[in-house]
């Protein structure tokens, strides 16, 4: 069944419908996160256990408290508190990679997708994802690149002339160009993705060029979603660090928590609704199946028999 309506509305019905995958993804990251800050917190607890300093940095913070405990040796090298950060990090992103094909099968089914289907269309779309986040890095670092250069080599020339405000508007034009032309690569990349998963396609470059064709000849639709809903994003968090300073004590360690946990869930769910809108734009406009034009056989005429004896 065709989801029916405009994109916003159907990726936000799709997400609804399949919002126990956001679920899984916050515990998920919740979990590495606590495991991640492992070797930091086991410092930590060494030194501030035994240290009159310690309610400052338990019931507030002091930023001079910190820098000095950061200092002292008993913290030990910084990698022994930041590597376990980093592998956990890593994990994640693996995680994802190894999931998101069966959340994007999830979202292209009317119903709740069997358990044993979820786990097969994640490891037979392993790789395949694996050569599309490297045909992505290989395009979306380069252009970033050039882009951040071309930003900072315009900005220095703004500097140079009489306007002081000019080098102020020239980074934030810069900054909304590079931010359009980023989410443009990502959805050209998340169709590739809708595409490889839902049509079983094991040519991923062929994958690549249905996104790219199906995004420049949607691209208003396709990235006006996209930005509303980075759009929306940025309200949350700014909403969130809003009620965190007003509305949370700074002695309130559980006060911070929660608002933290909440903003990073809602900042989850505006990524899974971009992609529930990848899975709308496919079955509204992609479903159609690429055929190849195949030869038309003719129909076989009859020749007239020719009676025997005259």
């Amino acid at each position: 069944m065709k989801e029916k309506g405009n994109l916003i509305s159907s990726g936000a019905r799709i997400a609804g419908r399949h919002k126990r995958y956001i679920v899984w993804f916050f515990v998920l990251n919740l979990t590495l996160a606590a495991f991640g800050s492992s070797g930091f917190r086991a410092h930590a607890h060494a030194i501030l256990d035994n240290n009159v300093y310690a309610d400052k940095l338990l019931h507030g913070f002091d930023p001079v408290v910190l820098i000095e405990m950061l200092s002292r040796p008993e913290m030990g090298s910084p990698n022994s508190s930041t590597m376990p950060a980093f592998y956990c990090v890593f994990l994640f992103f693996l995680t994802t990679l190894l999931f998101i094909p069966g959340v994007l099968r999830g979202y292209a089914s009317d119903e709740r997708l069997p358990r044993d289907k979820f786990f097969s269309t994640c490891g037979g779309n392993l790789w395949r994802f694996v050569r599309l986040v490297l045909f992505f890095l290989l395009i979306a670092v380069p252009t970033f690149g050039i882009l951040s250069g071309i930003q900072g080599a315009l900005a220095k020339l703004a500097g140079e002339s009489s306007s002081e405000k000019l080098p102020f508007y020239t980074r934030c034009a810069g900054f909304v160009i590079i931010f359009l032309i980023m989410t443009t690569i990502r959805v050209w990349f998340d169709l590739a993705q809708v595409d490889v998963v839902l049509r079983d396609e094991g040519r991923v470059r062929k994958s690549i060029a249905i996104g790219l064709r199906n995004t420049r000849s949607n691209l208003g639709q396709l990235l006006g979603s996209y930005v509303l809903i980075s759009t929306v994003a940025v309200i949350v968090l700014a909403v969130g660090i809003w009620v965190w300073h007003v509305g949370v004590p700074s002695s309130s360690v559980l006060g911070a928590f929660v608002i933290g946990q909440l903003i990073l869930l809602l900042w989850l769910a505006a990524r899974f609704w971009q992609r529930a809108v990848a899975v709308a734009f496919y079955r509204q406009k992609m479903t159609e199946p690429d055929m190849e034009a195949q030869p038309v056989p003719m129909p076989a005429i009859g020749m007239p028999s020719v009676p025997e004896g005259g």
